[in-house]
């Protein structure tokens, strides 16, 4: 999300459950029947700035909502059962900026004997930390208490902007992080190897020992670049694409983002899907297949999109361009929301297509590749009620897709509508 933006969800919209949108017929579409019909369906409401949901894998059927002020709550068939985790004496997220409560993920095997998670948050510093936290004898309730340092990432001048903040543990099993690039004025980081800043990081936080009976978690404690003792309990993988490169930092798996808002993994492909918020012209989705060793450089702050961003001759070598990318001809204000691959059973009308939006614009959008070509398809209103504040995508362990409503506080299900018999 760009700066200023969340002040935008301020204003509250009602809306109404049910809304039906129907296939955009616009250049770079494919035609309409090509296409489903979808409406989003409110599932429930009542949450206060959500920007996550996600689930556990532990075949609780329960959907885990994240707050930006500090609080993941529990909801489970469409009501809401409680509070997860209440960390809001150490969370800083004023309204209106995009610091808080950032993501959460759970690990492989979490409840079949392992009660451990982790999360993003800003702290009230003002930077960025990656923490462990562990459930209390309540499997619905986490001990706010027991908080392990995992990873720190120093925000440069304490920006409000560009945090990132997503955790998603990948098809391998280590823990893929999205990094913002610190604000405007340290854009250049994105394309710095010696920081984290602007980046997708990988690391394996789940590495067991034996010990007797039992597996043990082991701690490190490494030394940052300008050699202080940092406690990280986290190893770099070996073989991410820049380990024992001199000069760069190991944890790197991609670079050259903006701020990464919203990634995921598709079930069934392994493939990452990404939105990388743009500056003032060009919003994009980045791919990178299955088969990817690492170390793709997604082009900022050289490139914002497929373009040139600093100089209009810019030298692109070695760059991965987005799969798809749209500007801000139609609305100033627009800002990418990453979101998921269908894989769900419900809806085999949406199987395949990739769905992601604009957080102020409202938009809903699906992406798919066919035969090497990417196709985009725009989803309209069919009636003019006011458009959700799009601030996060997630699925449940079924693969349904459902969406949050940032200023309405309200959670949706992507649906397809289904075409009526003539009889």
């Amino acid at each position: 999300m760009k700066k200023n933006l969340l002040f935008v969800g301020l204003i509250t919209f009602i809306l109404t459950a049910g809304l039906v949108f129907s296939p955009a017929d616009q250049a770079g579409a494919q035609p309409a029947a090509a296409w489903p019909q979808i409406s989003l369906v409110q599932v429930a409401s009542g949450f206060n700035r959500p920007l996550y949901i996600t689930h556990a894998g532990d075949g609780s059927g329960r959907l885990f909502i994240v707050e930006q002020s500090g609080l993941i709550k529990i909801l489970e068939n469409g009501v809401i059962q409680g509070t997860f985790l209440d960390i809001t004496d150490r969370v800083l997220a004023p309204v209106g900026s995009e610091q808080g409560l950032l993501s959460v993920a759970f690990p492989p095997g979490f409840g079949a004997g392992k009660s451990h998670f982790y999360v993003y948050y800003t702290n009230q510093t003002g930077d960025n930390q990656v923490s462990r936290f562990y459930l209390s004898p309540d499997p619905n309730l986490a001990d706010p208490n027991r908080e392990e340092l995992i990873l720190f990432l120093d925000h440069p001048n304490r920006e409000d902007e560009h945090n990132g903040g997503q955790l998603v543990f990948g098809p391998d099993g280590y823990l893929y992080i999205g990094v913002g690039d610190g604000g405007h004025e340290t854009a250049a980081k994105a394309q710095d190897v010696n920081s984290l800043l602007g980046k997708l990081l990988r690391i394996a936080v789940e590495f067991e020992l034996p010990s007797g009976d039992h597996l043990i978690y082991l701690p490190l404690t490494l030394k940052n670049p300008i050699g202080v003792p940092q406690p990280r309990a986290y190893v770099i993988p070996p073989d991410n694409p820049f380990v024992d490169i001199p000069g760069y930092r190991g944890e790197i798996w991609a670079l050259g983002l903006r701020n990464p808002w919203r990634f995921s993994f598709d079930p069934q492909t392994s493939d990452l899907y990404l939105g990388d918020v743009g500056d003032d012209g060009w919003e994009e989705i980045d791919f990178q297949p299955a088969s990817s060793n690492g170390g793709e450089n997604y082009g900022w702050n050289i490139m914002e999109g497929s373009h040139c961003h600093l100089e209009d001759n810019c030298d692109d070598t070695g760059m991965t361009p987005p799969v798809w990318d749209y500007d801000h001809s139609i609305s100033p204000c627009s800002s990418v929301t990453g979101g998921y691959v269908y894989r769900g059973a419900a809806f085999p009308g949406l199987q395949g297509i990739y769905f992601y939006g604009d957080f102020c614009r409202g938009q809903l959008w699906g992406l798919r590749q066919e035969a090497g070509t990417w196709t985009n398809n725009e989803f309209l209103y069919a009636d003019p009620t006011p458009r959700p504040w799009i601030s996060s995508f997630g699925v449940d362990q079924a693969g349904e897709i459902f969406l949050a409503s940032h200023s309405g506080g309200i959670i949706y299900q992507i649906s397809e509508v289904t075409k009526q018999s003539d009889e």
